[in-house]
């Protein structure tokens, strides 16, 4: 019996009408109850609020000597990356094919790789194991990475056009050089600009394969609260200082899971430090933590036209003038949907496959790994790359126009 319970009663025995008492106890008894409950209770919430402030410190204790032991650990990136072939501005195309023998013959289709504006491409090469590029060159196909690099003064005032007619020209550079349309593979929000490139250049892409790319953005809005909530006030900031700044995109992505450091940094201390895991940790963490500020008319297109007004999702968003709408798109493309992705919702991707809103021609490929696990984890090779690679070579040649 609680407090509350034992004092309901008592009241009801004091205001009822004796037919309407409970006739277990006599109401002096129960009076006399009363004092010795309250005071059980109340040592109990002591003991829960004490229990409860002891894990709290012993966690964020946990998270602070797992941030530490990442911060001292001395392992980094150490491949080397290959030439760039064709630059402008900060955005330089890198001949991935050159790492591989296989991809040197004229005959290997050529691929253009467009990453995110925001995370830097190096998850796609974290170390030669774990390279989803070098694995591709090694399969017969020739990937030529888009490195956005980071913007400049003139770079700081581009909007998503600009950025797509930087895209635009990549492509053409790179149509030349192979003497036929490449294929074109875009991660997350670099997927999202690659259905831009072909719905404005068709004739300069082979096929176009997306993953993890956000389209509907409000098909799913879990944990997207505080994203939404200061979405326009992040986008003044960006028109006021000329970028969304790395550390205000990092807590954007904390709001999607505020627990995740305190899991994850405590995974990695009961982790070997000399391990496999632990240096794969350290990589992928210095990756997440080593992003780009965004322009500021990016920002704010992102923020209010994307997350906001949902442009994509609804058929409005337009590129140069021109509305993006992929089930216009004359391009054959492979949608790959991670299920665990809490980054992209997966309902968000699964737009661009959607009959009759999607792509007329598309493949759908669903697979159990997440947003970065998709080309990163053990799993990666066998669910996502391979079924990609087989994709991407079986494009037909379209000549260059």
């Amino acid at each position: 019996m609680t407090w509350a319970s034992c004092e309901s009663a008592w009241k009801l025995w004091k205001s009822g009408s004796p037919s309407s008492r409970p006739a277990s106890a006599p109401p002096e008894s129960l009076a006399a109850l009363l004092p010795e409950v309250a005071a059980l209770e109340a040592a109990k919430g002591e003991r829960f609020e004490a229990a409860l402030q002891r894990e709290i410190a012993r966690r964020l204790r946990r998270l602070a000597d797992g941030v530490i032991a990442y911060r001292e650990h001395p392992v980094h990136r150490t491949l080397a990356n290959p030439l760039a072939v064709w630059s402008e501005g900060n955005t330089r195309l890198l001949d991935y094919g050159a790492t591989h023998r296989a991809a040197r013959t004229r005959s290997a289709r050529a691929v253009l790789v467009v990453p995110s504006l925001i995370n830097r491409w190096e998850v796609l090469d974290l170390t030669l194991e774990k390279s989803l590029l070098r694995a591709m060159a090694s399969e017969g196909l020739r990937p030529y990475l888009v490195d956005w690099g980071t913007p400049d003064a003139d770079e700081r005032r581009f909007d998503l056009t600009a950025y797509v007619a930087r895209l635009e020209r990549a492509a053409a550079f790179l149509a030349r050089r192979a003497r036929r349309a490449p294929a074109v593979m875009g991660y997350c929000m670099g997927g999202t600009l690659a259905v831009a490139l072909a719905a404005r250049q068709p004739r300069r892409v082979a096929g176009l394969a997306l993953l993890a790319t956000p389209w509907d953005f409000h098909a799913d809005r879990t944990g997207h609260a505080f994203l939404l909530t200061a979405g326009p006030m992040l986008a003044e900031m960006a028109d006021r200082i000329g970028e969304l700044p790395v550390d205000v995109l990092q807590t954007l992505f904390w709001s999607l899971d505020p627990w995740l450091a305190v899991k994850k940094f405590g995974r990695f201390l009961g982790m070997d430090p000399q391990s496999q895991a632990a240096r794969e940790f350290v990589l992928l963490e210095d990756w997440l933590n080593g992003g780009a500020p965004l322009a500021g008319p990016t920002a704010r297109e992102c923020l209010i036209g994307w997350y906001g007004d949902n442009l994509p999702g609804r058929g409005q968003w337009k590129v140069g003038g021109r509305r993006i709408v992929p089930r216009r798109v004359n391009v054959p493309a492979l949608v790959m949907i991670p299920s665990g992705d809490r980054i992209v919702p997966p309902l968000s991707a699964a737009a661009l496959a959607e009959p009759g809103r999607g792509f007329d021609t598309v493949a759908r490929h669903d697979l159990p790994l997440g947003h970065i696990g998709m080309v990163v984890s053990g799993r990666a090779r066998e669910l996502c790359w391979t079924p990609l690679f087989g994709w991407l070579g079986a494009i037909p040649a379209k000549r260059r126009s």
